[in-house]
């Protein structure tokens, strides 16, 4: 919106010339989410506690998880809420790859706040959607966010079922599978996240820092000159999407200034499954599926524990972990959930470290 109203102005003041740098606009997206998030995080907070949405806590889980009932959730709306202005603000309207993006949160975080709604005002048996529906609803969207992605990209666009691998020079062309497998990707990022949002700042955490990965993925992406350089897919237009994710690391961050332990608000499915949705729609628009396995192996982590343990259960009878998922085997192995969480939040920027470096290593 802003470089639609203020980058013409340019011919008249050469000071707004700015608005034409995706670098310009993504740190300010980053500053914009952030401060909002800063802005409303204490009303969101009290108008979630005076409609009573408070955490149910599973009786099964780790004990010192009991103290945390009650405490409001459905903090994903505060995320989204400041992602999406934030996003409207400074990414350029006329970006088809924005406009996808904006429907993979829409539609995951609209599913996330009706499973939340449902446990928790108790409708049915209180256990939100069913897991059957809520898996057909998240490929529906991802069904629809793929063939979309492909309807709009450019006709002389010859990789259009490419994708890239780390550390390899040449693409690898999926063909007819690859829509299935992108489908999966989208599906599997938004599961993985919300298996993940089980501690105080455990999922935000992580998610802010694959996205601050993608900030640079979907630039070099975007970028003619950087793309093939690095030997890497260029996609025209997704640079756009280097603003959305800087966005996404304001609004990461000014949540973890509520979410941070011990938490004021938990984030809840409505922005669990839009994040991970999130992440997973801009990893399939910039080519770089196999690098989400990379940034967000804490959430593969977690979401491989819960297969495990479900497969090793229904087979034998045994549980491989204490509980499932990974975070919760480790708190009852005797690991404080601070400590924890910080372990896991440094594995995580590890892990965006690497996820960088593949980008020259090739």
């Amino acid at each position: 919106m802003l470089y639609k109203l203020l980058y013409p102005l340019a011919s008249h003041f050469i000071g707004f010339n700015v608005f034409r740098y995706v670098t310009f606009r993504s740190v300010y997206a980053a500053v914009t989410a952030f401060g909002l998030c800063l802005l409303w995080g204490r009303a969101v907070i009290a108008r979630i506690q005076a409609a009573q949405l408070g955490e149910k806590i599973r009786y099964d889980g780790p004990a010192g998880h009991s103290s945390k009932a009650g405490t409001p959730t459905m903090g994903g709306v505060l995320i989204l809420l400041a992602l999406v202005l934030s996003g409207l603000l400074w990414v350029r309207l006329d970006s088809k790859f924005f406009w996808l993006a904006f429907f993979s949160i829409l539609w995951f975080g609209c599913l996330g706040f009706l499973d939340d709604l449902i446990k928790l005002k108790g409708i049915g048996k209180s256990r939100g959607i069913p897991g059957g529906w809520k898996l057909m609803f998240q490929f529906i969207g991802a069904i629809l966010i793929v063939y979309g992605y492909l309807y709009v990209l450019p006709d002389d666009f010859v990789l259009k079922t490419a994708i890239t691998l780390p550390f390899f020079k040449h693409p690898l062309n999926l063909d007819v599978v690859y829509p299935f497998f992108a489908i999966l990707v989208i599906v599997g990022a938004s599961n993985s996240v919300n298996l993940t949002d089980g501690l105080d700042g455990l999922a935000i955490g992580c998610t802010t820092f694959a996205a601050m990965a993608f900030v640079v993925v979907t630039y070099v992406s975007g970028n003619v000159k950087f793309s093939e350089y690095l030997k890497i897919i260029q996609v025209p237009g997704s640079s756009e999407l280097t603003v959305l994710c800087a966005a996404l690391v304001g609004a990461g961050l000014g949540f973890l200034w509520f979410n941070a332990p011990p938490a004021q608000i938990f984030m809840g499915d409505t922005g669990s499954l839009a994040l991970g949705g999130l992440l997973g729609t801009i990893a399939v628009m910039v080519k770089q599926e196999v690098l989400l396995i990379i940034v967000g192996g804490i959430f593969v982590a977690e979401a491989l524990s819960v297969i495990i343990q479900v497969t090793s259960f229904k087979m034998s009878g045994k549980r491989v972990f204490k509980m499932a998922p990974l975070h919760h085997h480790f708190e009852l192995s005797g690991v404080p959930e601070s400590k924890l969480i910080v372990r896991f939040w440094i594995i995580a920027i590890i892990l965006t470290l690497l996820t960088l470096s593949t980008l020259k290593l090739r």
